[in-house]
């Protein structure tokens, strides 16, 4: 069965803390969601849903850039459900989320490899100051060309007590 992803609810908060941790093999990603949730720092949050169950979640919050745009951040998904497709659904749903509600790019920290089957790119990234900064801090437009390919991007402060 193909779980159906929809919009995150209150309800379905300690499941998606559920999947963070187990996902991630610690609170820490679970944790940074409550606090983006807390700050008020959450533009997108999905879920996939199957059988009433929550196997997997994706999150978006703004970033302070030189246009509108979200970091994509954290996506999880059940380690027992995990290379089935879930994180690519709930990725390409959520940018197809963003570029609808007129944001005009996204940063993801993450791997290279995966993240260029949805077009994100490190050469799009360069031009930023950040300090997540290096190859692997990567950028994708979503409606049309990034507005700017150069300044400073600032993550929610939640993300600092990642470090």
């Amino acid at each position: 069965m193909k779980p159906a992803i929809r919009e995150e609810t209150a309800a379905d908060r300690l499941a998606v803390r559920e999947v963070m941790t187990a996902a991630f093999g610690s609170a820490a990603e679970a944790d940074l969601v409550d606090r983006l949730r807390a700050d008020g720092d959450v533009a997108i949050a999905l879920v996939a849903a199957e059988g009433g169950r929550i196997v997997g979640q994706i999150l978006f919050s703004p970033l302070r850039a030189p246009f509108r745009a979200l970091a994509l951040a954290p996506v999880a998904v059940l380690p027992e459900r995990q290379r089935q497709g879930i994180g690519s659904a709930l990725i390409e749903a959520g940018l197809a989320r963003a570029t609808a509600a007129g944001w005009e790019g996204a940063f993801v920290l993450g791997e290279p490899a995966f993240y260029g089957r949805f077009g994100f790119e490190a050469g799009l990234a360069a031009g930023f100051q950040s300090p997540y900064g290096g190859p692997y801090l990567l950028a994708r437009a979503l409606a049309g060309p990034l507005p700017a390919r150069s300044g400073r991007i600032d993550h929610a402060a939640a993300f600092a007590a990642l470090s």
